[in-house]
């Protein structure tokens, strides 16, 4: 299988980026799959039962990162 990646920035309001992650917070937790759209094309990832979570915070001259990483 060919190898798909994504990555977008972007500049939004905090509760904006909230809304986000619990949409798909909520997908992940209801169903088998996630679905977004990627500049209008969308995407279905099939999510198994059982996933490693990461989570990573970096802090640094005043700079911080919250980084969330979801594999399997």
């Amino acid at each position: 299988m060919e190898l798909f990646e994504y990555e977008a920035t972007e500049q939004v309001e905090r509760e904006e980026a909230a809304r986000r992650l619990r949409e798909l917070a909520d997908q992940l937790e209801r169903h088998n799959e996630v679905k977004v759209s990627l500049d209008g094309l969308p995407i279905t990832v099939k999510v198994p039962k059982q996933v490693t979570y990461e989570l990573e915070v970096e802090i640094e001259d005043g700079e911080a990162e919250i980084e969330v990483s979801i594999s399997w």
